[in-house]
């Protein structure tokens, strides 16, 4: 078969040898793979990864001196099994599949480790037990985007954006285009993106946002109407105790306490934004820190590879509140594919080109341009080397 081979930061079309199943694995024939972020990153700093998976307990991540299949975001049509399998699915049938296989005596990811081979390629190996089958309706290109949509849902769950709270997305690349598609699906009421894009900033109003800014001209934190529940500042935290403690003990006989506990059951006591930082690069999660209103809550959804830092006394005060996310799991990954069927969440504005195996190369490179391109896919059997 025909695959993309990464090396030394080379992108190379090989004639590589067909997989062969092992037990309960599915060979998949490839229908069309997404290009990841990640992977752009991994071609030239596949080391730097490699060292911080390995620090947290992975051991098999990509090096840059290996031979290594990238592409972990597909769809495909069931082509053999392995021995054990159920064989649940007719050859032919259209299948996703969380990218994680058992190989070399242990969980690997698809695309990410030299054990296994990953979708730029004209077949790739799954896991039975993590294939889902493709809803009818849904289109090759949409459920290749199944994986970084279960991403974008993760981060969501994660950031738990309650009632009358306002979601601000810092990034709007692929994944904050995700995240804002996610957020609009989940109900949401305010989401305000801010990216110095004009070209992702349409994007983002397309799939959801109600409130786009230039966060050269407009401090994202300004750019929308607060809840009556939102602090904008430490003196609100201090005012809003003076003046809560005032009302409740003017009135005799209630038990202030109690009603004071009450309310923070119910949702009632004031907080800030839910952010999610979208963007990865150093700086960006001390800036937040600095600008973001007390006791907002910061979902880190960008994967920074370098050192970085931030000030903790500046967010003590404001009471800021982390949540770090990476990836999914196998039931946000079902729901993720459910509510793309069902038309919940519309990703066909992110997919802007596909080319063939031929035209990786180039496609990892009009990447870097983000007046040009969100998600570029990739169809095995397509000519096309240009997007």
């Amino acid at each position: 078969m025909k695959a993309v081979v990464c090396s030394q930061g080379n992108l190379t079309v090989d004639d590589l040898p067909d997989p062969a199943p092992g037990r309960g694995q599915v060979v998949l024939d490839v229908a069309r793979t997404g290009i990841c972020g990640s992977d752009l990153h991994a071609r030239h700093h596949a080391d730097i990864v490699a060292e911080v998976a390995e620090q947290a307990g992975y051991s098999h991540m990509m090096r840059s001196d290996q031979r290594v299949v990238m592409g972990h975001e597909f769809v495909g049509t069931v082509a053999e099994y392995g021995p054990g399998c159920h064989e649940r699915w007719k050859a032919g049938t259209r299948v996703v599949a969380l990218p994680m296989i058992t190989e070399g005596g242990g969980p690997q990811l698809v695309g990410l480790s030299e054990l296994a081979p990953g979708a730029y390629a004209e077949r790739v190996l799954v896991q039975e037990s993590m294939v889902l089958a493709v809803p009818d309706g849904l289109s090759d290109d949409e459920a290749a985007l199944t994986e970084p949509m279960a991403v974008a849902w993760h981060a969501v769950r994660r950031g738990d954006v309650g009632r009358g709270r306002t979601a601000v997305v810092i990034g709007c690349g692929p994944i904050g285009l995700a995240v804002i598609a996610m957020l609009k699906a989940s109900g949401v009421k305010q989401i305000v993106a801010s990216d110095l894009s004009p070209r992702r900033r349409e994007l983002a109003r397309e799939v959801g946002a109600h409130v786009v800014v230039d966060p050269w001209e407009t401090d994202p934190f300004d750019a929308y109407k607060p809840s009556r529940n939102e602090l904008r500042s430490v003196s609100d935290m201090v005012g809003l105790a003076l003046g809560t403690m005032g009302k409740l003990r003017a009135v005799p006989g209630v038990p202030w306490w109690h009603v004071f506990r009450l309310a923070e059951r119910l949702g009632e006591v004031p907080a800030g934004p839910v952010v999610f930082e979208c963007v990865g690069v150093p700086g960006m999660i001390g800036q937040l820190v600095d600008t973001a209103p007390p006791r907002s809550r910061i979902v880190v959804v960008g994967v920074c590879m370098e050192q970085d830092a931030f000030m903790p006394a500046m967010a003590g005060s404001k009471e800021i509140e982390f949540r770090f996310v990476f990836g999914y799991d196998p039931g946000e990954f079902h729901d993720t594919l459910q509510m793309m069927a069902s038309g919940k969440v519309d990703v066909k504005p992110l997919i802007t080109g596909v080319v063939g195996l031929d035209g990786l190369e180039a496609a990892f490179d009009a990447l870097g341009d983000p007046e040009k391109h969100a998600k570029i896919l990739v169809d095995p059997k397509s000519p096309a080397t240009q997007v």
